[in-house]
């Protein structure tokens, strides 16, 4: 069975930093990999990569049998794989409901009636039908997060990069994300998420990594990870954030 995404040699350099080097790693569909490590170690510069939201230097990225390597790959990549933020991203002044329906009608070509239809249905899904009329500055942050994980499924993605998103949220509001991020792995979406959730990572993930300076520095389950890391750097993290 081929991966849903291929990384082989994966180097970035953001001037002198090096901030990946030479990352390989190959996801599974319905996998779900969580990606933990001090900031800057490029966690969130290789998420960036797998959409080319950045350029990376040398190396190979494949993801659903298509290589990043032309402009045309990559439009079709992204309409495969969607995104979440820290920040949220919605436009302010479009209501919940219209901040769902635009990409659905001018990329995937839906009818208004469709449009409408899916956005209620995704509503539903995050828990907040009856927001649908509210304009974004009208939610708590949980709540936003949740319309922009709604916004991004509305595309249908094969694959969904979650960016840290609950890290810009108040601690009573974070549960309520990761509820719905649970559901989707426990559905089968084929999920990579940066995050420092740990509790997480052990509820919904296949395969918890560590990365550090740009490299990988161990994978396993978040079992085996958590309870008896291999490697030195990796008790070194842990021992501080578990």
């Amino acid at each position: 069975m081929n991966p849903i995404i291929h990384i082989e040699g994966v180097h970035k350099y953001f001037g002198d930093v090096h901030a990946l080097r030479g990352v390989s790693l190959d996801v599974y569909k319905g996998e779900v990999i969580v990606i933990i490590g001090p900031s800057g170690s490029g966690k969130s510069t290789l998420l960036r990569c797998i959409n080319r939201l950045e350029e990376f230097d040398r190396g190979t990225i494949v993801v659903d049998d298509i290589p990043l390597d032309t402009t045309e790959n990559i439009n079709a990549v992204r309409t495969e794989v969607g995104m979440v933020f820290q920040q949220f991203n919605l436009f302010p002044h479009l209501t919940v409901m219209n901040n769902i329906m635009l990409a659905q009608r001018i990329i995937r070509k839906r009818t208004p009636a469709e449009a409408q239809e899916k956005t209620i249905a995704l509503l539903n899904k995050v828990g907040i039908p009856e927001k649908a009329e509210c304009l974004p500055g009208q939610l708590s942050g949980g709540q936003q997060q949740r319309v922009a994980i709604a916004r991004a499924l509305a595309m249908d993605p094969k694959i969904m990069l979650f960016d840290e998103p609950t890290s810009a949220l108040d601690p009573e509001m974070i549960q309520e994300v990761l509820d719905v991020m649970v559901t989707l792995a426990r559905e089968g979406m084929t999920m990579v998420v940066v995050s420092h959730e740990m509790g997480f990572a052990q509820a919904a993930a296949d395969r918890a990594i560590l990365m550090d300076e740009g490299s990988i520095i161990e994978e396993a389950t978040p079992e085996v990870l958590f309870s008896a890391p291999k490697h030195e750097r990796t008790k070194a993290f842990l021992s501080k954030v578990l």
